[in-house]
């Protein structure tokens, strides 16, 4: 079997398994997520900023005001825009209590199928992200994901780079899963920052995809970056890009935004001269290779997900009842001519165009150490 319908045929398994155990596992966890939100939601923001987390500005301006468009927990989120620099945060941003609400079943616990079946299938992307570093090291002996999730990148990159010894790091247990799993070959569980001392100049290469927006201080995260990664070595980093067309023509159905858990969005200018001031030199910059042609089909969905009665989870008071699950499911039928005619106007006619165009949805930086 190809490891393509391996993928494909775990994630239906797992999608099938979830179906079956998601009703009685919603209706456990609906009383202690009750507490949490009688308790109120202040707790999970933190006082707003006055001034920019990037540049110390105080010229912000409102970039966006949405919703949690995804898992559909309540709650409203800003994005400020500094005006000197360009850098997007939330603002204010959320508290560990926050986050730990709004994480808590995307990735793990309720979501750990899902978004295991979703990363588990981007095999071909993330071999290219490990191709990006050939022309600089062929044959890094050590490297270091961070934020590997479950690993899934570490396994596809060993195709690409076989003698190349993976470690993941991460704060979920999935990490741990991954190494249990063999994807990774050594576990890393904790906060980067925290554990950088116990990690100076061992890696020939830190890779950072689409992890430094959910940081909640990217300068920490950048400065273990530069810890980890020996003298000669490479960091590898790849976030979405909010100077993309997209995010303005798209509004708050633009997948990148991605609120609560986007912390902060850094244009590719800001993250240069960081990198630069930091010790390292950019030796590429590639927006058309970052680029993941979803942006359309994921807008399309998050506004028809958005219309539609919720489906049922444990930080709703009750499950829907029988006519608003019919009402979604004729909704969503009626959809599926967008979602298809989205999905190839993003790979057929905006994919080969995106970069002339401005609309690759992210860019990823190669950085040498000096």
């Amino acid at each position: 079997m190809s490891e393509a319908r391996e993928q494909e045929t775990g994630a239906r398994a797992a999608r099938t398994q979830g179906a079956r155990t998601t009703p009685s596992r919603i209706a456990a966890l609906r009383p202690a997520y009750r507490a949490d939100l009688d308790a109120g939601t202040d707790r999970f923001f933190a006082p707003r900023r006055t001034t920019c987390p990037w540049c110390s500005s105080g010229r912000l301006t409102r970039r966006l005001r949405t919703t949690d468009l995804l898992q559909h927990k309540p709650g409203r989120f800003t994005l400020d825009r500094c005006a000197d620099c360009g850098h997007v945060f939330q603002n204010p941003q959320l508290t560990p209590a926050g986050l730990e609400f709004y994480y808590r079943d995307f990735y793990d616990g309720l979501g750990e199928q899902r978004m295991s079946g979703t990363f588990g299938g981007r095999g071909a992307m993330y071999r290219s992200r490990a191709e990006a570093l050939l022309p600089y090291d062929p044959a890094p002996k050590t490297w270091l994901d961070v934020g590997t999730g479950h690993g899934h990148f570490c396994a596809a990159a060993r195709a690409v780079l076989p003698g190349t010894s993976f470690d993941g790091l991460d704060f979920t247990d999935g990490v741990e899963l991954a190494a249990r799993e063999g994807r990774v070959d050594h576990a890393h569980r904790g906060s980067f920052p925290d554990l950088a001392p116990g990690l100076t100049a061992r890696y020939d290469v830190v890779s950072m995809f689409h992890y430094l927006e959910h940081s909640t201080d990217p300068d920490r995260e950048l400065r273990a970056a530069h810890r980890a990664v020996r003298p000669g070595g490479h960091l590898l980093i790849e976030v979405p890009d909010p100077e993309s067309r997209y995010a303005r023509l798209l509004g708050r159905w633009w997948l990148p935004w991605l609120q609560p858990q986007h912390l902060h969005l850094m244009p590719v200018a800001n993250l240069r001269r960081r990198l630069n001031e930091l010790g390292f030199t950019v030796v590429a910059e590639q927006h058309a290779e970052a680029h993941d042609p979803v942006d359309l089909l994921a807008a399309v969905w998050l506004a028809l997900d958005h219309a539609a009665p919720r489906e049922d989870a444990p930080w709703l008071p009750e499950p829907p009842g029988a006519l608003r699950r019919a009402t979604r499911t004729a909704l969503l039928l009626a959809g599926v001519p967008a979602l298809l005619t989205a999905t190839l106007l993003d790979r057929l006619a905006v994919r080969p165009l995106s970069h002339r165009l401005g609309l690759s949805n992210a860019y990823r930086l190669t950085a040498r150490r000096a």
